[in-house]
């Protein structure tokens, strides 16, 4: 069964986007363009100024590191993420550091993301290709209408996410591989190419995109000898126009690291600078088939962590699945039912574009969910979503308009009551307040000496980058990849801190450094005991203080058996920073303490491989303690003298879990049950009964 049998092949109408400015074609889609705009604006000043965890983490610094050099001065700055492509990023950092508020960037920005609708109206006339004008500007509304409920999509209208300008990229490009459906085009399919191989170059997890596109050429009219020079021709140029852009970085890359895509792919490349154990998030992969299959109606559900860490309501994928049964079921009724004569109606829609861009869609959904799940990396299939969704009521109910008509207004009605209910749309928004996007106030002695600021947590705060010295170096030494003091990694902070020695300094969150009688964070054993492993310890008598304004508050997690907190306003935000002078103190017991808690993570990861991923990563020594930071599934095992402790994700809730004392995993390691089911881990110990 194909929705393109007997299509007949239409041309293409001279209707492209964007031409012919003059014309009266192009004049009716002015007015969209125009709604789409100030629809993202709106949206924009609505919601506030994002202020996301990865902007502080990495956006900023990202973009700041593409036009600064900054591999001799800096190491891990902002962990693993500090080596992802930066090319995206450059356009926020630039309009950051130009001087215009926060709410200008924001605009500006969402001016940018409003393309994301154009995209999708044009894709959406695509698909409509005949009728008159009116109807097909009313279909290709109301797929825009569709595409712009999606609470991912709103999220990031006027933020400092890659995902909704390089997914723009791969929208473009799927819009031209449709009109290739009617029109076939060896340079349209090029066109399309060198887009979605840019937009692999410029974030890796749009190649899903990129690889299910081909499936949209097969449903070329034409022999199959035809499609298959087609689809090399289209691989030869997506893998061309990835190796242009990718390669000024990766050649940077390759050059440091050994490894043209590190800190990814590292267990190919093998850098010593990194785990070599393979890399893959599991916080949104279903488990299992049946979490796959339920999916699409899981998403309806108004709580976060289900495909995105908001709470991001979406029925539309259900909708779109229970549409495609209902065309299996029409296409089934018609062979068995007796044959009746009867008025054919042709439908306006191009069954044959429909069909190919449904194939492409149903192969980037696979592949989408076995890669991720996570819908932050959809944003461009959302939008073909919202076109698919349309077209299928268009096409099944083009002989009842008004039983139609209810029905879409029924599913966008119920869309609007789900956002209005249960979604979240900012990630730590913040009001304006007409300031700069970050308003940060350096002591005139950190802007000017160039020191060495090492920075020990999660959050590596690395956006303070460009208020430093310029040439101030960064090395977060101790965050979500711990760096140690031997090996390739403990070279290379060894030879950062010669360089810049005896300017070197810590950097932390915080308006001071706290005694440890205060019980504060940081506390001056909290951030000796994290140093010593380099042979430094913190000077309290030379300590600065920076403050940032407006940023929200840092974040708190909660157990699932705690009482959630309370929203705090934005407030300003201090990080403190002292000198750092030789610590001379002998660690050799330290180092026995040390052995003793890898011996312990080690045996915990053999007695649950599946869970504890990457293995044997490097261990963030505490004081008498250790943990590590399980990447792939969002877990930390800590090993105390109080125990052997297990946290999951803390954006889940689920409360810690106790395995045992150390002793009985250095004596008698004991039995671990594990899995895996909805998106949380359980573990427990196994007792005798279960064991023998």
């Amino acid at each position: 069964m194909s929705l393109a049998a007997d299509a007949p092949d239409r041309p293409l109408r001279s209707e492209a986007p964007l031409l012919a400015l003059g014309s009266a074609t192009t004049l009716h889609r002015l007015p969209v363009y125009l709604a789409c705009t100030v629809l993202a604006l709106v949206i924009n000043y609505v919601l506030g100024k994002e202020m996301a965890w990865d902007t502080l983490n990495y956006h900023l610094y990202a973009g700041f590191s593409a036009v600064n050099d900054r591999f001799a001065q800096d190491y891990f700055a902002a962990g693993p993420q500090a080596y992802v492509n930066p090319y995206a990023y450059v356009p926020f950092y630039a309009l950051v550091s130009s001087g215009l508020s926060g709410l200008q960037i924001a605009s500006l920005l969402a001016v940018a993301h409003s393309v994301m609708l154009w995209l999708t109206y044009e894709l959406a006339l695509a698909v409509f290709p005949s009728g008159s004008s009116a109807s097909r500007a009313v279909f290709a509304v109301c797929a825009v209408a569709f595409a712009a409920v999606n609470p991912v999509l709103i999220q990031q209208i006027g933020s400092s996410f890659a995902d909704i300008t390089t997914a723009e990229l791969v929208l473009a490009g799927w819009l031209l591989l449709a009109t290739t459906i009617r029109a076939p085009s060896a340079p349209r399919v090029i066109f399309a190419a060198t887009l979605l191989g840019a937009a692999t170059a410029f974030k890796l997890t749009n190649a899903v995109h990129a690889i299910a596109a081909g499936a949209i050429l097969m449903m070329l009219s034409r022999p199959l000898s035809d499609k298959l020079r087609y689809c090399l021709a289209y691989a030869m140029a997506v893998a061309l126009s990835f190796a242009i852009v990718a390669a000024p970085w990766s050649y940077r890359l390759e050059r440091r690291f050994g490894n043209p895509f590190f800190p990814l792919l590292n267990n190919v490349f093998r850098s010593p600078e990194f785990t070599t154990e393979p890399l893959r998030h599991f916080r949104f992969i279903p488990s299992s088939l049946a979490e796959a299959l339920w999916r699409p109606f899981a998403m309806l559900d108004p709580v976060p962590m289900v495909h995105e860490e908001l709470s991001a309501p979406d029925p539309r994928y259900a909708v779109l699945l229970v549409l495609c049964c209902a065309l299996v079921m029409r296409w089934a009724w018609k062979r068995l039912a007796p044959t009746r004569v009867s008025a054919r109606v042709e439908s306006p829609v191009d069954a044959r574009v429909l069909a190919a861009l449904g194939c492409g869609f149903a192969v980037d959904w696979v592949l989408w969910l076995i890669g991720s799940g996570n819908s932050r990396y959809f944003l461009a299939m959302a939008c073909v979503g919202g076109v698919l969704l349309i077209g299928l009521l268009f096409q099944i109910l083009a002989t009842r308009p008004k039983v139609r008509n209810y029905i879409l207004v029924v599913i966008f009605g119920a869309q609007m009551i789900q956002l209005s209910m249960g979604a979240e749309f900012r990630w730590n928004g913040v009001p304006w307040d007409g300031g700069r996007w970050l308003d940060v106030e350096v002591p005139e002695s950190l802007a000017i000496e160039p020191s060495l600021y090492l920075t020990m947590d999660t959050q590596s705060n690395s956006f303070i980058a460009p208020y430093l010295a310029k040439d101030a170096g960064l090395i977060n030494f101790s965050g979500a990849y711990p760096l140690g003091v031997t090996g390739a990694n403990g070279a290379r902070v060894a030879a950062l801190i010669r360089q810049y020695a005896p300017h070197l300094r810590f950097l932390s969150r915080g308006e001071r450094l706290y005694t440890d009688a205060m019980r504060r964070a940081p506390s001056v054993s909290e951030i000796n005991d994290a140093l010593g492993r380099f042979g430094l310890r913190a000077d309290p008598s030379d300590c600065a203080t920076i403050a940032v304004r407006g940023l929200p508050p840092d974040l708190e997690f909660t157990f699932a058996s705690s009482r959630p907190a309370a929203k705090r306003p934005a407030n300003t935000t201090y990080l403190v920073s002292c000198a750092l002078v030789p610590d001379n103190t002998d660690h050799w017991a330290d180092r026995t303490r040390q052995e003793a808690i890898d011996v312990v993570l080690d045996r915990l990861e053999d007695a649950c491989p599946e869970l504890f991923q990457p293995r044997r990563l490097p261990t963030d020594y505490r004081g008498d303690a250790g943990r590590r930071i399980y990447v792939n599934t969002d877990l930390m095992a800590w090993v105390g003298k109080r125990g052997v402790k297990l946290f999951f994700d803390p954006t889940r809730g689920d409360d810690p879990v106790f395995l045992g004392r150390e002793d009985d995993w250095l004596k008698a390691p004991p039995r671990l049950a594990c899995a895996r089911r909805n998106g949380h881990f359980i573990v427990r110990v196994l007792d005798s009964k279960e064991t023998g």
